[in-house]
């Protein structure tokens, strides 16, 4: 009898801690909480927190990568982008379907998730991109979120970062995110 209990009592403890385990596996599984959109937009008025309330309802979805690549975004997974002095970009996942002249808060080309701890991914800000080939980088620069989208000439495109569903640091806008690390 003694030892039955004794069996019982070390088969709870061992439960409690498989258990707690597990909780802290899942929690770090889904990386930290997104930041608010009033974190992500402080210092900007309430045409560019509006705009990042829309792209962020409109992306919100995508915090699950599966249901980002079933929209059309790719299923494989591309290199992180980072820098060893300016920080990191994370992994852009462009939908070529989408990849024209047209600029839309709502449809953002590329998607950036950036690695958790234990080595998923988490979205973290999204990349809007306009070829030269259809708005040359001599033309006036295509406009959103009242930026300026800037040229890429290594990759023959305009392009603007938004980090909305992270702080950075570096700003919103910011090519480069301090936080980030590949």
């Amino acid at each position: 009898m003694q030892r039955t209990r004794r069996f019982v009592a070390l088969f709870l403890v061992a439960s409690l801690i498989a258990g707690a385990s597990s909780l802290r596996a899942s929690a770090q599984a889904t990386g930290p909480a997104p930041a608010s959109l009033d974190e992500v937009t402080d210092g900007f008025g309430a045409a560019v927190k509006a705009d990042v309330a829309k792209l962020r309802a409109a992306t919100d979805a995508f915090h699950d990568l599966a249901r980002a690549q079933a929209a059309g975004y790719p299923t494989t997974t591309p290199n992180c982008v980072a820098d060893s002095t300016m920080g990191g970009m994370g992994r852009h996942y462009l939908d070529r379907a989408i990849y024209d002249d047209k600029l839309d808060v709502e449809h953002p080309e590329m998607l950036i998730y950036a690695p958790t701890s234990d080595g998923k991914y988490q979205l973290v800000g999204v990349e809007y991109v306009v070829p030269f080939r259809l708005v040359p980088d001599s033309a006036t620069a295509p406009r959103l979120f009242g930026q300026e989208l800037r040229p890429h000439r290594q990759f023959k495109y305009w392009y603007l970062h938004v980090w909305a569903w992270t702080k950075n640091k570096a700003g919103l806008f910011s090519d480069w995110n301090p936080a980030i690390k590949c």
